[in-house]
């Protein structure tokens, strides 16, 4: 089935997609969901200014009155800021029946990567990528973001896996599926708001060249799913992990005390390492995401010239 019907694609990112200039994706949990207001609609509109300085063109994703939308106005990305949590938090299941009901939803790390998709953006700046949460040996609780990327042929530059996950567990999962995961300029995989972990990336590779060459490949053989590009948190803002890991540790326990889980997890704990870490973790947020947003306008740079390349 076409999903053009249902997709509005806005005049901008039409544009540049029309004219083979790069495109990067942004998603909207993380204005709704991932920091409060008006921190949320000032951070959305910084990395979209990010991105343009950097050479492309920025397209926030949601679901908006039961229309997929590749580009949001500043008006939208108000409402999404202002609403909140009140705000239905979007994933691959949900998207047919926010749009069917009309209703206004912010996008997961998943339902961006569908959306881009469907768009023809291949590139996707975000904080962290969900995934295996700790015990999930009894909860079964596994992000839908790592069966996108399985499937779903969009790049995702993040600050590794978010940090309150099981990142070891996590990694087994991407190796099972055939997603790889290349640190930029980084042996180790970035934890978040750490720039390191005690585990490996997959591949090591030092410029956005090299990264767009690896996707070039990757898609021009017909490979399905995306590609997790660990992007450390920059120096200046990382933050140290034991101190991380002590509020990340009292957050599961408290989360786990509510009874608190499913979709509802996220959200809870990184609200409350903020808290905990006296709202140090919301600046490294920001800045992780700025980070990002720098990188895939360089690889979204990189890949339309392959391209012409390619057609030349």
């Amino acid at each position: 089935m076409n999903a053009l019907p249902y997709l509005d694609i806005a005049p901008e990112v039409q544009h540049a997609l029309a004219q083979q200039q790069p495109v990067v994706a942004l998603e909207s949990t993380i204005i709704s969901h991932g920091m409060p207001y008006p921190q949320n609609v000032q951070t959305a509109l910084q990395v979209e200014a990010e991105v343009r300085a950097h050479g492309a063109v920025p397209a926030t994703i949601a679901i908006v009155n039961g229309r997929l939308k590749a580009g949001l106005s500043g008006q939208d990305i108000e409402q999404l800021g202002r609403s909140g949590r009140e705000v239905v938090k979007v994933s691959r299941r949900d998207i047919p029946f926010i749009v069917a009901a009309g209703a206004t939803g912010a996008t997961t790390v998943a339902s961006t990567m569908i959306i881009a998709a469907m768009a023809g953006i291949r590139v996707f700046a975000t904080g962290g990528i969900g995934g295996v949460h700790r015990g999930a040996q009894q909860s079964f609780d596994v992000s839908a973001d790592l069966q996108e990327l399985a499937q779903t042929p969009v790049a995702v530059v993040c600050a590794g896996a978010k940090s309150i996950l099981d990142l070891r567990l996590t990694l087994e999962y991407l190796e099972t599926h055939g997603v790889p995961v290349v640190g930029y300029q980084t042996d180790a995989l970035p934890a978040f708001f750490t720039r390191d972990s005690a585990f490996s990336v997959d591949y090591r590779l030092d410029s956005p060249e090299a990264i767009a060459r690896a996707l070039h490949v990757k898609w021009r053989m017909a490979l399905a799913g995306g590609m997790v590009i660990a992007n450390p948190i920059p120096q200046a803002y990382a933050m140290e992990r034991e101190a991380i890991d002590a509020a990340i540790e009292q957050a599961l326990q408290e989360a786990q005390t509510q009874g608190i889980g499913g979709k509802e997890s996220t959200p809870f704990l990184l609200a409350r390492v903020c808290e905990l870490t006296g709202g140090d973790s919301l600046a490294s947020n920001i800045q992780l995401v700025l980070n990002n947003a720098r990188l895939a306008s360089a690889i979204g740079a990189e890949l339309v010239r392959l391209d012409r390349d390619s057609a030349a």
